[in-house]
């Protein structure tokens, strides 16, 4: 009896380790509430088409934060038509001479849409700043226009969420030095994660002016601590479901018909001959 009770306190939110930290999440438990959350994001999906909503739901925060996999957990069930993904490559020589944010509203939502940034306009917050790709003067100009610019987006009905993910210095550590070791996860890291490893405190300082001049109540920050992926993922999921109100939708019973026979042939004979993929497994 003792042995159940002490499974039963080792549950999702109470786990700890040890050494006294928060133990991370174990796969079984993460996948049976990651599903409960996707039914869920599958309800949003429904009434997000029905009553044409516009959402904008943008990923910010340090490398190896973990945005690409909360991404993926976000969208891996619903319909990429409907949650579409963005991630911008750096700017063309044109676009270095468009108005800045000019090229994000392009992928604005239209109606029955959610789009995601993976990175956004923040990029001039963030990584520009601190590597100098942009002036101080572009830099405070846009942290002033910033506020004004959700604004006015968000007055036109789109439903703004903005979401910065937060790591630890250590896992941030520990998550470089794996990608370096692992073969599958090399194509992670570039050139510019060393450098944002090494100038920790600068983006820190850059983070801290960010959330000082942009935390506005229209269009707030969220924080999400991530050095637990499991975690971050479903808090964060869990999160953006609160703050879309939506209800379930009632569909019809959907039966499949009788599959005529009118003009039947044995459609498989006359696939002799072709070129089919060897069947390695």
């Amino acid at each position: 009896m003792a042995k159940e009770d002490k499974n039963k306190r080792a549950t999702v939110h109470d786990a700890t380790s040890k050494d006294g930290h928060s133990a991370k999440m174990k796969r079984k438990d993460y996948e049976k509430e990651l599903r409960k959350l996707h039914l869920q994001l599958c309800q949003l999906q429904d009434w997000v088409k029905e009553k044409g909503l516009r959402v904008i739901i943008l990923f910010e925060g340090r490398d190896a934060a973990g945005k690409g996999g909360t991404i993926k957990a976000l969208t891996e069930r619903v319909s990429p038509r409907v949650f579409r993904v963005t991630a911008l490559p750096p700017p063309s020589d044109r676009e270095k001479t468009q108005m800045y944010v000019q090229r994000y509203f392009e992928r604005f939502p239209a109606a029955g849409e959610v789009i995601i940034f993976d990175r956004s306009w923040y990029n001039r917050a963030g990584v520009e700043y601190v590597m100098g790709f942009c002036s101080e003067e572009e830099h405070e100009r846009f942290l002033g226009l910033c506020p004004q610019i959700e604004k006015y987006i968000t007055d036109g009905g789109i439903i703004l969420i903005k979401i910065w993910l937060e790591v630890g210095k250590e896992e941030q550590q520990r998550r470089f030095s794996a990608r370096i070791e692992d073969p599958l996860r090399q194509w992670k890291l570039s050139p510019m994660d060393l450098v944002s490893f090494e100038r920790w405190y600068d983006y820190s300082r850059a983070r801290d002016l960010m959330l000082k001049m942009t935390d506005s109540k229209h269009a707030p920050w969220y924080i999400v601590r991530s050095d637990d992926k499991r975690k971050a993922r479903l808090n964060c999921i869990s999160h953006i479901l609160s703050v879309i109100p939506f209800k379930k939708m009632t569909k019809p019973k959907v039966e499949l018909p009788e599959r005529s026979n009118k003009r039947k042939y044995d459609d498989q004979v006359t696939l002799d001959g072709r070129n089919f993929v060897p069947e390695l497994y």
